[in-house]
């Protein structure tokens, strides 16, 4: 299967009297980093309504499509041709400072993972998952491994830290890995084979850790999985729009902090789906699918309150809050903040 990843690609009186509540507002604020196409890192802060405001850009990062958080370090992918990794210090909260970069011996990383003392890179281009040991200071180390995906234009497009194991969804061929991490090296434990064409592109673990679902970006559907040592089992898949509606192109996939509601991100339909979850978390109900603010959403988190979702727009260049209602489930958008090509968002 031939797919390429950019082509889905698109001061008074008053105010000193309030001094108190002004320092409230202060420590009430907190930040989000986010990626793009392109050189830089933005860097925005958020209050507790959403709303986003810039604070500016770290510069000498390119192509930054894909941020991950350790502690106070960040590190971004460097999706090009020739993959690298970056390594990005959290000084003070919206504070910054590039740390170091590595080559990461692949094509196109699209996706990160912190495990043990190390970062795992998953490389769309090339294929494969990268291993790098990590230094005191969190700046990245030298590269222990390398592994490509055997199959017909593997596309590695995630990787997952998952207990004691490495998780790598590759969408070309169709498959989800198992791996073990020793010794900085990668042991195959496990291969599940998805439905041909479906294309996995990430996956998001149920707070019990027994079940996985599985966006499928190529045939628009979700996949649930059961998950015990190391070992997934595919149980169902349902599609992620209704019945009728366009082309489209599943993003990202996540799961409530209670473990109660799956949402995803639908490129081409434009929207989100809300998923409801079982007691158990082994099959979902598709609730709602309200827009997403904008065009092409490909990425999405949710805020430690858990009260909050960011979701990147990447063709109309906007992230769109939404309250999110821990009853329901039920998404309401609050904000836009206007950004060129963000394709990637963490707090």
């Amino acid at each position: 299967m031939t797919t390429t990843r950019r082509g889905f690609l698109g001061l008074t009186a008053a105010a000193v009297a309030a001094a108190p509540l002004s320092a409230q507002a202060v420590r009430a604020t907190k930040y989000l980093y986010h990626g793009k196409y392109g050189d830089g890192v933005g860097i925005a802060s958020y209050d507790t309504a959403g709303k986003v405001t810039s604070t500016g850009v770290l510069k000498g990062v390119a192509d930054p499509s894909f941020i991950v958080r350790s502690g106070n370090v960040l590190y971004a992918v460097n999706e090009q041709e020739t993959g690298a990794v970056s390594a990005i210090a959290i000084d003070a909260p919206g504070k910054l400072r590039l740390l170091n970069r590595q080559p990461n011996e692949g094509s196109g990383p699209c996706h990160l993972a912190v495990a043990n003392g190390y970062l795992l890179s998953a490389n769309y281009g090339s294929g494969d998952v990268s291993v790098h040991r990590l230094r005191a200071d969190g700046g990245i180390g030298s590269q222990t491994d390398l592994v490509k995906h055997v199959g017909d234009q593997p596309h590695a497009h995630q990787i997952v830290a998952a207990g004691n194991y490495i998780l790598a969804v590759d969408l070309g061929t169709d498959s989800i890995y198992t791996y073990t991490l020793a010794s900085g090296k990668l042991t195959l434990k496990q291969q599940l084979t998805l439905a041909a064409g479906a294309g996995p592109r990430h996956l998001a673990f149920h707070p019990s850790g027994k079940f996985a679902y599985v966006a499928n970006e190529l045939n628009s559907t979700i996949t649930v999985c059961s998950y015990a040592d190391g070992k997934l089992t595919a149980l169902s898949s349902q599609s992620t729009v209704p019945a009728g509606s366009p082309t489209n192109y599943p993003g990202e996939v996540i799961v409530s902090p209670d473990g109660r509601y799956v949402y995803l991100t639908n490129r081409g339909h434009n929207s989100i789906a809300v998923f409801a979850t079982s007691a158990s978390g082994d099959a979902l109900t598709l609730k709602a699918t309200p827009s997403a603010g904008g065009v092409w959403p490909r990425h999405c988190i949710i805020d430690p309150t858990g009260g909050l979702m960011f979701v990147s727009n990447q063709n109309s260049g906007n992230i769109v809050t939404f309250a999110v209602d821990l009853a329901s489930g039920n998404l309401t958008q609050k904000s836009s903040f206007s950004t060129p090509t963000p394709v990637c968002v963490n707090v």
